[in-house]
This record gives C-alpha cells, structure tokens and sequence, in this order.
C-alpha cells in the first residue's frame, strides 16, 4: 500500500508569510498562553508559551503558481496557525497530524477546481487511497470539518 505524506507549509512560504501574509497583512506574533493550536509549519499542536502567529494563507493560490493552474473562484486563503520564528518542521513520526476529529479531504483538479471531498474519521491511507483512485485528482486538502481550516496538502506519491 502506498504511504502518502502530510506536506506542511515549506519554509520559503512559511518566511514570506511571518512578514506578510497572503492577505498583504503583517504577521501580528503572539505567545500561546493555553497551547493546541494546529501549527501548519511542523503539523502539530503548539504547547503553552510557544510563540505562534494567526496568519492568513492561500494554500491553492500558491500551488497554483507553482503548476499553471487556473483555480478561478475556487482561490481562497484562510487563517492558520504557524510558529513566529523558524521551525524544524514536521519531526516526521508515522501517521497523519490532527486526527482527534473527523476531516474532510477536499479533491482538486489539475486546473484547481473542486472536485468533491468526503468526510472521513480520521485521515488515512485508504482515504488519501480513495481520492487518488480517479485519474483527475491532482491534490488533496486535508480540512477541519468545523470551520472549513485548511490542514496539510496531500499529492500523489
């Protein structure tokens, strides 16, 4: 079986968004006084008295840049979570970050349109398996059902 990865916000990004973020905002750093906050840059929970900023990201937009993709209307940026200084990134332990709720994985097309998403218990292999099984899926969203928060991008292995 295919093992796909979790792919936290790369570190070039990641610089850009501490000094500004993609909605052309400066990064507001704060201390993490209660600790929980899901941290896009190393993909876990911050732990109390980490500094941490709320910050703005377009995860589409910039995949786009990268690929040619066109996602029209589907463009969109959010809030996430990141250290305010530099991290080590994702300690690369086995299984998938931020699994205590269910999820939806959100698949895109190769122009960036939505193509559907499912709401799965805990993302996994066989999830990540069932989105690429159609030709057409070019990228996975891993998203909070609650708030719509985009999690971690998956691409096929």
């Amino acid at each position: 079986m295919t093992t796909y990865t979790a792919r936290p916000i790369a570190p070039s990004v990641l610089k850009e968004l501490r000094t500004a973020d993609d909605a052309g905002r400066p990064a507001a750093p704060f201390t993490d006084d209660e600790g929980g906050a899901p941290l896009r840059c190393c993909l876990r929970r911050s732990e109390a008295g980490e500094r941490i900023a709320l910050v703005s990201y377009a995860p589409l937009r910039r995949w786009a840049a990268e690929t040619g993709a066109r996602p029209g209307a589907y463009d969109e940026q959010g809030p996430v979570f990141v250290h305010a200084d530099d991290c080590p990134g994702p300690d690369g332990g086995a299984g998938y970050p931020f699994t205590g709720a269910h999820r939806t994985v959100r698949r895109y097309s190769a122009d960036g349109h939505i193509l559907g998403g499912a709401l799965v218990a805990a993302p996994d292999d066989d999830a990540f398996k069932n989105a690429f099984d159609d030709p057409t899926v070019a990228l996975l969203h891993v998203r909070a059902v609650e708030y719509g928060c985009f999690l971690y991008e998956v691409r096929r292995a």
